[in-house]
């Protein structure tokens, strides 16, 4: 990311319209050829109300990006402690508790990234990425994992950045609609201790 007019910064309650909007511009490209037209306005709804984005930043600690270009923002990332299974299997998705989920030590999940379609292929994705390892990595985390549907493009960028598939998962979101994803890894360098 080297034009001067780009910039990364920390998102904020008052971004929510902002990365509501640009989910609105991103997803149908993304996914219109992948997932049917309804699902897509579904998982809309329910990754970026509104409501559910305010969840996820004050009950779900999920920390966000903004890449602005001057002043108009072209993309967004977020991420957050990953989440192991509770006792009785699981977290249901939202947040809500099917058990009593746990924080697996040192790893992080990384829950979006998305740049316009107009920007991409241009840095801005690793840039991102690269703000988000200098952000975990002095917090001790070891992995950043990811979820990505099986036939998005974004798989083979996520293989370059040094991502590999550790399995597939089929995840429920209600309505009948599953995530069909590859979970993915990377394993985080440890941070230099200085002298």
């Amino acid at each position: 990311m080297t034009d001067e007019t780009l910039s990364i910064r920390p998102g904020e309650l008052e971004d929510i319209n902002t990365i509501g909007f640009l989910a609105q511009q991103i997803w149908p490209e993304t996914y219109g050829a992948v997932l049917p037209a309804e699902q897509l306005q579904y998982m809309l709804n329910l990754f970026y109300s509104p409501a559910s984005l305010r969840r996820q930043m004050v009950e779900e600690l999920h920390q966000f990006l903004i890449v602005e270009d001057e002043d108009e923002a072209i993309g967004f990332a977020s991420w957050g402690v990953a989440l192991g299974s509770g006792a009785s299997g699981g977290v249901a998705l939202g947040g809500g508790a099917l058990g009593s989920p746990t924080e697996e030590p040192g790893v992080y999940k990384l829950h979006k990234l998305y740049v316009l379609p107009v920007h991409q292929g241009k840095g801005l994705g690793r840039a991102l990425l690269q703000y988000i390892f200098e952000a975990i990595q002095p917090e001790g985390a070891r992995i950043l994992r990811l979820n990505v549907n099986r036939y998005n493009k974004a798989r083979q960028f996520y293989e370059k950045m040094g991502f590999v598939v550790v399995k597939e998962e089929d995840v429920a979101i209600g309505n009948n609609y599953f995530m069909n994803d590859y979970v993915m890894e990377i394993r985080i360098p440890e941070a230099e201790q200085e002298q």
